[in-house]
């Protein structure tokens, strides 16, 4: 009898236990959400998901505050299905995988780090927005989230959502405008999450940039109205204007599957280290200034000036990492549709470009050329400006590092 009496009590004081330490915890989420890029389609998975789901302790965990990573579908059926017979066919690497990594060495060990993507591939942001199914998806992923966290008793919030999505918007030609839906999205999730976290901070958004301009059938870098560019320059614009967006950074610097759209395992991996780094900032409350990006342009003569926003000086003309393009993927193009550039220098976070006449009413762009239908650092829209980030900062595959740098992002600006 005493030994019954014994093991009940020492039953009751290990649930307290458990259940004070649960309370402990806080749950940070940040979903990944767009298109096909957000679900890692096409990418080689290079994470091994066994050793993801033992990373620091086991802190990086699903929707469901478990440690089933690997399954997408936004068929509730073919998804439970996927996960009873481990079917895990198409689990890509992810940007999230590599980002919550770095979030997991980098906070306590009380903070449990919530992953997931959402989103449809192929699919323009009209029909990514409030109403449609892959919203409806990330949302119902979100609350089952909160809801597992609440029943332990721990805190939970949604300090971030990053945004990869655009490609299809650029080469379809949808007739809508992007920023405005962008913004309207933005702020339905706002709305929303908070409906189910009761959170009060804004939910920020971690935000690449799309470069297939080169896959859109009319794309013309020598003209001097390009539609194409509206989508990357929404996107970098938001950046730099909005102070709820952080960058990530382009995707231009990576190999894409067959050099078409879908980058690599090892890009997905890079990428998501550049989201890490602008999530922790976020987490942290830092006002770090990421991103490589113009912050000022001016002409003096024949030469356009371009003061730029350097996270890790010193800028650096890269052919290595990306094929080198011409003029470094620099371009000036007139009214009538010339290019008028003669050269380019460095001058430490100013670039210098000497034009072969005076740029009057000329269009300033970056990584605005690629050979069509292609993508990547080889053939696609690139540009061969970064900084030097990657000298202190990399990604390890099979026991080899890889620099992650900051690359320019894509811009195609008006001379005032």
């Amino acid at each position: 009898m005493k030994v019954k009496i014994l093991i009940t009590l020492l039953t009751i004081l290990s649930l307290f236990s458990c259940r004070k330490s649960e309370k402990l915890k806080t749950v940070i989420c940040i979903p990944v959400y767009g298109q096909s890029l957000a679900l890692g389609i096409d990418a080689d998975r290079i994470t091994n998901l066994d050793s993801l789901s033992n990373y620091a302790d086991g802190r990086i965990v699903t929707e469901n505050l478990d440690h089933q990573f690997g399954y997408y579908n936004l068929d509730k059926t073919k998804l439970f299905l996927q996960k009873l017979f481990h079917y895990q066919k198409h689990a890509y690497e992810l940007t999230s995988y590599s980002m919550a990594q770095y979030l997991a060495s980098n906070t306590g060990r009380d903070t449990l780090i919530c992953i997931f993507a959402g989103g449809q591939d192929g699919t323009i942001i009209a029909e990514l927005g409030k109403g449609s199914i892959p919203y409806e998806k990330l949302i119902r992923d979100i609350k089952t989230a909160y809801q597992s966290a609440n029943e332990r008793g721990w805190d939970f919030i949604i300090p971030a959502l990053c945004w990869m999505q655009g490609e299809t918007d650029v080469n379809s030609y949808p007739g809508t405008n992007y920023q405005e839906l962008l913004l309207k999205l933005t702020n339905d999730i706002n709305h929303d999450i908070k409906q189910i976290t009761g959170q009060e901070k804004d939910i920020e958004i971690i935000c690449y940039q799309t470069n297939a301009l080169a896959r859109a059938e009319h794309f013309n870098p020598m003209a001097y109205e390009c539609p194409e560019t509206e989508v990357p320059q929404t996107q970098l614009e938001m950046i730099r204007e909005h102070k709820t967006f952080h960058a990530s950074g382009p995707m231009y610097p990576y190999d894409c599957v067959n050099d078409i759209i879908h980058i690599d395992g090892l890009g997905q991996k890079s990428h998501g280290m550049l989201a890490g780094l602008a999530a922790l900032d976020i987490i942290q409350q830092k006002d770090n200034k990421r991103g490589l990006y113009p912050l000022k342009i001016k002409t003096k003569d024949a030469e356009v000036i371009i003061e730029l926003q350097v996270p890790c000086p010193p800028l650096v003309i890269d052919t290595i990492q990306v094929a080198k393009a011409d003029c470094y993927g620099f371009s000036v193009i007139t009214p009538d549709n010339r290019n008028i550039v003669k050269s380019i220098a460095l001058h430490g976070d100013t670039l210098h470009i000497l034009c072969t006449e005076k740029p009057l009413n000329c269009r300033v762009r970056y990584a605005v050329n690629g050979e069509y239908m292609k993508s990547g650092r080889l053939h696609g829209p690139r540009g061969n400006l970064r900084d030097s980030q990657g000298d202190s900062l990399k990604v390890t595959v099979s026991n080899h590092d890889y620099p992650v740098h900051n690359w320019c992002y894509q811009f195609d600006i008006r001379i005032e």
